[in-house]
């Protein structure tokens, strides 16, 4: 991936898997969920920090993903996400999940890819506009490739 990213590593439990040690393939989601969060983190963008302060919060609009190959029970994982959009009010991400090889924990097999648009909404769901506090902050890590 080009532009600035931010990665993430987890590990896939039992409960992430089916009964032949596979992951389920909603679950991808849930991984990359969780890397766009530990992404606002390091920008130094606390997603309760914001809902409490500005009464937004980002919701899932779209999800484009295409899978590569089968995580399994035990593989290290890492998250790699790239914020390609931050304007009006919708946020859009890059990410990649690779499995890391077992013995230098250097990537290993590409897993499955995904393009991720949010919403910032209300607390009644009606589209609002980014927070202007939170833009610089968007500005600084998103990728100037998109």
């Amino acid at each position: 991936m080009t532009g600035i990213s931010h990665r993430c590593q987890f590990r896939i439990y039992y409960e992430d898997t089916d009964h032949g040690g596979v992951v389920y393939y909603a679950n991808y989601l849930k991984f990359m969920e969780r890397g766009r969060t530990e992404y606002l983190r390091a920008a130094g963008i606390e997603l309760d920090d914001v809902e409490a302060a500005c009464s937004v919060m980002f919701a899932v609009t779209e999800a484009n993903i295409r899978y590569h190959s089968s995580g399994r029970f035990n593989d290290l994982i890492e998250v790699d996400s790239v914020l390609t959009q931050a304007r009006g009010a919708r946020l859009a991400f890059r990410q990649q999940v690779w499995r890391m090889h077992r013995a230098n924990e250097s990537r290993d097999t590409l897993l499955a890819e995904a393009e991720i648009r949010l919403a910032c909404i209300d607390n009644e769901g009606a589209p609002r506009r980014i927070p202007s506090m939170l833009l610089p902050a968007l500005k600084i890590h998103q990728s100037s490739s998109s």
